[in-house]
């Protein structure tokens, strides 16, 4: 019945049935086939939601909402120019820490990617940045959103496979700031070549504390799930609530910017959303079943270490299927479909778990800005066209971005190679944190 899981799952992805259901058809299919009883579908299936640390999938996701709504994009981008706007290509930059920051908030690439490039794009473009730069940089940038903690990648695939999500959370900090600090180094060379504009001054101290204090409480959330989780003090999912009780108090009352209806839409948004991954959790866990039942992944273990058993060869390997599965497959889909398969293979080789689930999240992510299904660069795109058109007169196109994008995504691959052979990086930092527990 393997060959009908396989060839079903496939079929219903060809045909362009949403990832969750194909996982579940080809399910079901199988157990129809095989004669197993269809209770037990519907207690693995209930039995992939059954998880205290999923909770904070919808609680991160419900705060950055807010904040969101509540201007945190406005203020954040506000602060950052005010840092660094004096320098050549200081928009660039703040549109870099912008999106460090606010990864520590939304914990998906694509939020960052809407919210902050809605304004970073329009307001490089009419500064006299080019377009296609605007995009690349924006994209490139919002893949920082699911490294930097907290990150909904890491947590479905710590909580699937009984890994700390505290220290998976950790072990990504460090790789989150490489990729920050490369792709700065690529904006100064890229506004020096092509002499991108400079505020005329830096911004005076008193300019600079009014920003702070505008970004300051975005700031204070980012802090509060950091040091809460790595403190000891919260769990993942008690800081996504204490995250929402604080976005909703500074959203009201300080931001004033949510009222009754744009609550209810960040709730609406959030339920859509986390209603969305739950389910691919589920019929995941179905999927997952099967192939563990099959021994699927001692197969796939088996077929690789026949072939070597040199760990850095196998990491390279990995990684060139992960990058080419990202090319094509929803990153959350992937990381259900993959990360226990793949995980069992590199712990025979003697890779740590923790450093292999930040590898698996950055090569998946990295395929949000690659073609064909690069759904950042697709809304970076989209926005760069409008903005283009209306201050140029002209369409941006996604050949020019994806020329544009190549500089950065270098820079992400060179980190991604040493997270993949520094577990100093990952491991190093967590177990720093967390004193080895």
């Amino acid at each position: 019945m393997i060959p009908v899981l396989f060839i079903s799952f496939l079929i219903c992805l060809i045909v362009g049935v949403p990832v969750a259901f194909s996982l579940g058809i080809s399910s079901i299919l199988y157990f129809v086939g095989s004669g197993m009883p269809i209770s037990m579908f519907a207690q693995k299936f209930f039995a992939g939601m059954d998880s205290f640390t999923l909770l904070c999938i919808p609680g991160f996701t419900f705060a950055g909402n807010l904040m969101n709504q509540g201007g945190i994009s406005d203020k954040l981008l506000g602060f950052m120019e005010a840092l660094v706007g004096h320098l050549s290509g200081g928009l660039a930059y703040a549109n870099v820490l912008a999106s460090m920051v606010f990864a520590g908030i939304s914990g998906t690439a694509l939020a960052d990617t809407v919210s902050l490039g809605g304004i970073e794009i329009p307001m490089m473009v009419k500064q006299g940045y080019d377009t296609p730069f605007s995009v690349a940089v924006t994209a490139a940038s919002s893949c920082m959103g699911p490294i930097i903690p907290p990150s909904v990648p890491m947590i479905i695939a710590a909580t699937m496979t009984g890994l700390s999500v505290a220290k998976m959370f950790m072990a990504g900090i460090i790789p989150g700031i490489l990729m920050g600090g490369g792709m700065c180094f690529v904006c100064w060379y890229y506004s020096r070549k092509n002499h991108y504009p400079k505020r005329d001054r830096m911004a005076s101290f008193k300019e600079i504390v009014h920003a702070g204090r505008e970004a300051i409480w975005a700031i204070i959330m980012v802090i509060i799930i950091l040091f809460g989780i790595m403190g000891g003090v919260m769990t993942p999912t008690e800081a996504s609530i204490v995250c929402i009780a604080y976005g909703t108090i500074v959203a009201a009352f300080i931001y004033r910017k949510l009222n009754i209806k744009t609550f209810y839409y960040c709730l609406k948004t959030t339920l859509s959303s986390a209603a969305a991954i739950m389910g691919l959790v589920a019929f995941a866990n179905v999927f997952a079943y099967i192939l563990t039942k099959e021994r699927i992944p001692n197969m796939i273990a088996d077929a690789m270490l026949s072939l070597t058993t040199n760990k850095y060869i196998i990491l390279l390997l990995i990684n060139l299927f992960l990058i080419f599965v990202g090319m094509f497959m929803e990153t959350i889909a992937a990381i259900l479909i993959l990360f226990p398969v793949l995980l069992q293979l590199a712990t025979a080789v003697g890779v740590d778990p923790i450093q292999f689930g930040i590898i698996v999240v950055m090569n998946l992510v990295l395929g949000l800005c690659t073609p064909p299904v690069g759904v950042c660069l697709f809304a970076a795109t989209a926005i760069g066209d409008h903005t283009e058109m209306e201050v140029h007169g002209k369409h941006n196109t996604l050949s020019q971005n994806v020329k544009a994008l190549v500089p950065f995504m270098i820079s992400n691959f060179t980190v991604l190679a040493l997270v993949t052979y520094v577990p100093a990086i990952t491991v190093g930092m967590a177990n720093l944190i967390t004193g080895g527990n």
